[in-house]
């Protein structure tokens, strides 16, 4: 008779995602719903993190959770997973005080929402990489690095379709970069290193509780 033991998993990175191992794969109408359910359930803890907002006065661009909501979502639920919620997220804030502070609309009508698309590859590309074993430390951190890059791409050029012809008189800031980047590289770092040990110290605990079978009791 086979009994149960706790004990380590392996240093290597395992397969697929935290999700998949708090939550297993299943198949068929019950694979479908955990991940509907997974999705959902990661737009809705970037709405809360949005929440948390820091208006700068200079620019129509806050500081908020999103950012790290977005990294942690994308590296818990994967690629494609981490990718759709985002995309629920900002369809969901057209029409439900999801955006930051409460704000909502669509996103193309927003100065800040060409980073509401950005976060869309951002967890997509954060998720696919932790799937193929970034999702350790030091490659986490990285892993990070390169989805925080990826959201300022559509964000930054969305803002300066909103910039006003004397930006300094008007917002305050003299220029794209001081409206749209500069202000955030600092906040954005600490958020993402926050997040890079997040996800390591949820392997880490799944590592130390899991268990195992052992083949050789019997």
């Amino acid at each position: 008779m086979q009994t149960r033991t706790a004990v380590p998993l392996p240093s290597t990175p395992l397969p697929g995602t935290l999700a998949d191992l708090i939550l297993p794969q299943s198949v068929g109408a019950r694979r479908i719903a955990r991940d509907v359910a997974l999705i959902v359930a990661g737009s809705l803890l970037v709405a809360l993190f949005a929440q948390i907002k820091i208006p700068l006065g200079f620019t129509p661009v806050p500081i908020t959770g999103q950012t790290f909501a977005v990294l942690l979502v994308g590296a818990m639920l994967g690629g494609w997973r981490g990718g759709l919620a985002l995309a629920l997220y900002a369809i969901e804030g057209a029409f439900l005080p999801f955006f930051a502070g409460g704000a909502s609309g669509w996103f193309w009508l927003l100065p800040s929402g060409g980073y509401i698309v950005g976060f869309i590859p951002a967890a997509a590309l954060v998720g696919w990489l932790c799937q193929r074993g970034w999702n350790r430390r030091p490659w986490i951190l990285a892993a990070m690095l390169l989805g925080n890059a990826v959201l300022y791409v559509p964000g930054l050029i969305q803002l300066n379709l909103f910039l006003p012809a004397n930006v300094a008189e008007a917002w305050g800031c003299a220029n794209l970069w001081q409206c749209g980047l500069l202000p955030f590289v600092a906040g954005d770092l600490a958020k993402l290193i926050v997040a890079s040990l997040a996800v390591p110290a949820g392997w880490a605990l799944l590592d130390r509780f899991t268990l195992k079978t052992d083949p050789d009791d019997e």
